[in-house]
């Protein structure tokens, strides 16, 4: 475990604030303890990060990044990062992380389907009822489906 803190002026022009947002996306994140300090000379937020760098944490247990350009088939690489595209649009519209739609396991799979239905999208390990009947209408082909990739544009 490591510890590193951050000083953010009140009237800090976002920068301060930036570099600490991207380093608690950059590691996995223990504790963050903060407190609000004022006096004569101004008013700032102090706050002591307790982490574990990401690529340890994954190491220690056992996270591998899959690439899934090496292990889809060309067409279905293509189908799979169409259906990323689509995750990441559904994610900004539904306001949650693209993950919570589907994992990028859970889109390879969907990518291996011939055809992208309720039907489909259910026989694939960690898709429930819940998650077709929130996310599914953004997979599912409505009307035309575009040949290549096998969803809707």
């Amino acid at each position: 475990m490591q510890i590193k803190l951050f000083i953010i002026p009140v009237g800090d022009s976002g920068r301060a604030l930036q570099e600490m947002n991207l380093f608690l996306r950059s590691n996995k994140i223990l504790e963050v303890e903060n407190q609000f300090i004022g006096d004569k000379n101004g008013a700032c937020w102090h706050f002591c990060v307790r982490y574990v760098e990401k690529a340890s944490f994954e190491e220690e247990r056992g996270i591998n990044k899959v690439d899934y350009r090496k292990v889809l088939d060309e067409p279905t690489f293509a189908k799979f990062s169409k259906l990323r595209e689509i995750r990441k649009k559904a994610a900004v519209e539904e306001g949650v992380s693209a993950f919570i739609i589907l994992t990028d396991e859970e889109m390879a799979e969907l990518a291996k389907q011939e055809e992208i239905s309720e039907k489909s999208m259910l026989s694939i390990k960690g898709v429930g009822e819940k998650k077709v009947e929130r996310f599914g209408k953004y997979f599912i082909a409505k009307k035309e489906k575009n040949e290549e990739t096998g969803v809707s544009d």
